[in-house]
Parts: structure tokens; C-alpha cells; sequence
């Protein structure tokens, strides 16, 4: 968990254009960017904060103007609208060639940046801030190759991981408060975010049309809606290009967000106290976090939805259920969030994070039906829910790779016949 300003696939490039810009000490006057084709899906169709445009190109280039190379996540935190016009002039100034790569990290970007007399390198891998190599020396030097180091865990070794439902459950009820203080950040943030999205127009503005919806009586401010209108406002906001960070999960806000402000919408309406907030947050986002590591780092499946999975067991336990309980919600989300596939972060994510706030709170409101008990044969949810959560990685690892490659297909013909028709 860590604060993130934009989507950040995108946010990537711009980390690494601002390395090579620290390293150069100047601008260049041209620029090679390397990302694989999952990264590529996940930064066209998104806002870059304080652009009020989208794409890699912009991204790198804001990454070169404002970057702040030792922020992280948040490297594009002082880019604003004093310099939108010089990032009009530098894209008609700067050569960018942005080209796919296959690696086997879904991560790896590189980023290759070159003056009249020097010549910088950066590439990150394994996390979205993990910046592996920077290097930069005279234009007429040889850069020494970097050799990956990436290892791609399979299935098999992710299912030997030391956590469980019941485990994270166990922790997230007996750890002392203190130590789990933090997590509070996740609701201030993510909550900052989604007002920031129903006062001003973002993407689809989901949430802004369920609040005045409400406001109407068209709706009630009952707990479904409120978690829907929540979670849609903070992701229109984020995908929108707002200047706020979200706290991230598993290194996406949007998942920060599924995991985290589905609960505290369940928090408002239960008058809950402190201690029931950080500890029904630390559940969430740990159990988000166990979900995750069983799928891949950027895949077909949504991972918002997935990442409400955790919502929905923090919400359990908030309405009185016990870990039979919490299982059983997991069971159903695992069978219900299954069919949403990710076709590239954009304004649609809103829609994506709704359902999953939707799909949390009906999944925890059915687990606490007396006597239910879910069936095995559910689909791909299984019997128990850690057999379910690995099944749901299982599907992500190799049954949608054909599909994700479909998905970046159309993401890449699109872009070609909008570059053909203007």
C-alpha cells in the first residue's frame, strides 16, 4: 500500500522519463521508450494528472517537464498547468518512439533518452517503482546491457505463500491497533479522492450522476448505492487525470479503491468506532493483497473486481460474521466477479469499480443469510474459499492470455486508425 497520483501503468513511463532527465541534467532531443503490450493496454486510454491529456507520449513528456524522479508513484505531483504549454512545444520538438516488447515481466519498461552528447537509460521492473538500472554516459559510449532479473513465480509456488482467509482474518482481528494505524490513510485518501470526483467533471462522472441521482430521490443513500457512488467517484476522478493521490493496492489505485471505500461506506452507515474501521480496512487490504498474489502483476482479468473481494469479507465481518462467513461471501464474489475482463484502464474503469462495490455488498449481505451454504458447483468457485482464490488465479494465469492478447489487438487498431485518420 502506497499513495499513487494516476493510473499507474502510465505513471511508470513518466518515473522513468524523469530519471533519465535527472540523469542528463538537460532535455533530449529524443526519446525511446520499450514497454511490454499489458503495460501498453493500461496507459493509452487514461488521463496523466494536470495534462488533460492521456497516452505514453504525454506521460513521458510529463515525466521530462515536472517529474520528480525520487517521488515514486507520486513523480508527476508538481506537474501543473504552468506547464501544459511547454508540453504542447516538446511534443512537436522531442523524437518519441514508443515501441512493445515481450518479457516476461509484465512490468518492464525501459526508457532510453538521448542529448547531442549524452545518452541515459532507465528501466524498472517487478513493481511499478522499482527502478533496477539508471545509467547514463557520452553519446559516442556503448551503454552496457542490462540483464534481467526477474523470476515469474508460477501458480504452484504463489499457492506455498505463508496466508490464508483465515490467517488474515486471525491477524487483522488480534493485531494491536497501533501497529495497524496507518491504514486510516487508505479511507482519508481514497475518500478525498472521491469527493474531489462528485464536485467536478471526470470521465463518465458515475458517481457524480448516483449522487445527484440521489439527491433526487431517484436513489436511496442506503449502503449499496453509497458504495457504488463512493468507489465510481474516486476511480472517475483517477482515470480522469485528478491531481490526488489514491492509496494504492498491490500497485493500482483502482484496486486501493475497490479494497477500501466499499468498507467505508459499510463504516458510515454501521456508525462503526475505530477500531472496527482499522481492522476492517487492514482486512480488506490484506486479503486483496492475498487475492492478487495469485493472479498476474497485468492480465485480462479485472483486478478491481477481484480486489473488492476483500470489501465484501471486511464487510462481512462489520454485519457479525465469523470466518464461516467471510469464507462463504468470498465463495460468492470468486463466482460472481469472474465473467469482468480488463480491456485497458479508461473512464469505463469507473463502471468496473462500481460493479465490484455492488458485487461485495450483495455477496456479504447473501452470506449472512441463515443456513446458506454455497454449492461446489459454482463454476470455478470451489469449495472452500482458499481453493476458490487459487482457481481465480489459476483462470487469470492461462485461460485469458488468448483474450488479453484479442484486447490489445483492438486497443492498438484502434490507436493505428485514429493515428490514419487525422
Amino acid at each position: 500500500m502506497r499513495p499513487a497520483l494516476g493510473c499507474t501503468e502510465p505513471v511508470t513511463v513518466a518515473l522513468a522519463s524523469a530519471k533519465c532527465q535527472q540523469l542528463l541534467g538537460e532535455l533530449p532531443s529524443k526519446i525511446e521508450v520499450q514497454v511490454t503490450p499489458n503495460l501498453y493496454k493500461n496507459a493509452m486510454g487514461v488521463m496523466v494528472p494536470g495534462t488533460g491529456d492521456k497516452g505514453l507520449v504525454v506521460a513521458c513528456l510529463a515525466g521530462l517537464i515536472a517529474g520528480d524522479a525520487d517521488a515514486g508513484l507520486e513523480v508527476l505531483k508538481n506537474f501543473g498547468t504552468e506547464h501544459q504549454e511547454q508540453l504542447s512545444v516538446l511534443r512537436e520538438t522531442i523524437e518519441i518512439e514508443i515501441k512493445l516488447q515481450e518479457h516476461t515481466d509484465v512490468l518492464f519498461t525501459q526508457v532510453r533518452a538521448y542529448t547531442d552528447s549524452q545518452q541515459a537509460c532507465v528501466v524498472i521492473e517487478r513493481s511499478h517503482s522499482n527502478i533496477v538500472f539508471a545509467q547514463v554516459c557520452q553519446i559516442n559510449q556503448l551503454i552496457p546491457g542490462y540483464v534481467s532479473s526477474t523470476v515469474v513465480l508460477d501458480a504452484h509456488h504463489l499457492q506455498q505463500q505463508p496466508m490464508s482467509v483465515a490467517s488474515i482474518v486471525d491477524f487483522a482481528l488480534r493485531v494491536p491497533l497501533p501497529s495497524i494505524a496507518f491504514i486510516a490513510q487508505s479511507e482519508q485518501l481514497n475518500l478525498a479522492l472521491a469527493s474531489e470526483g462528485m464536485k467536478h467533471e471526470y470521465g463518465l462522472g458515475l458517481g457524480r450522476q448516483l449522487q445527484n441521482q440521489t439527491e433526487q430521490g431517484l436513489l436511496s443513500d442506503d449502503l449499496l448505492n453509497r458504495a457504488m457512488r463512493l468507489s465510481a467517484a474516486a476511480s472517475d476522478a483517477r482515470m480522469g487525470g485528478a491531481p490526488l493521490a489514491a492509496m494504492s493496492n498491490s500497485g493500482s489505485g483502482n484496486q486501493g479503491i475497490a479494497s477500501s471505500l466499499p468498507v467505508v461506506a459499510a463504516l458510515q452507515i454501521l456508525q462503526a468506532d475505530t477500531p472496527e474501521q482499522l481492522r476492517a480496512l487492514c482486512m480488506s487490504q490484506l486479503m486483496a493483497i492475498y487475492i492478487k498474489q495469485q493472479q498476474p502483476a497485468l492480465s485480462a482479468l479485472c483486478a478491481a473486481n477481484t480486489a473488492a473481494i476483500g470489501s465484501g469479507a471486511a464487510i462481512t465481518w462489520l454485519l457479525g460474521g465469523d470466518l464461516s462467513k467471510i469464507e462463504t461471501c468470498i465463495q460468492l464474489m470468486v463466482a460472481d466477479a469472474t465473467g469482468v475482463f480488463c480491456d485497458g484502464a479508461n473512464a469505463g474503469c469507473a463502471l468496473k469499480v462500481s460493479t465490484g462495490a455492488a458485487n461485495a455488498i450483495k455477496t456479504a449481505l447473501l452470506a449472512m443469510s441463515p443456513g446458506l451454504d454455497p454449492q461446489a458447483d459454482m463454476g470455478i468457485s470451489l469449495s472452500n474459499a482458499d481453493a476458490s482464490i487459487a482457481q481465480l488465479g489459476q483462470f487469470a494465469h492461462q485461460a485469458m492470455q488468448e483474450t488479453d492478447r484479442q484486447i490489445i489487438k483492438l486497443i492498438r487498431d484502434c490507436e493505428y486508425q485514429g493515428q490514419k485518420s487525422s
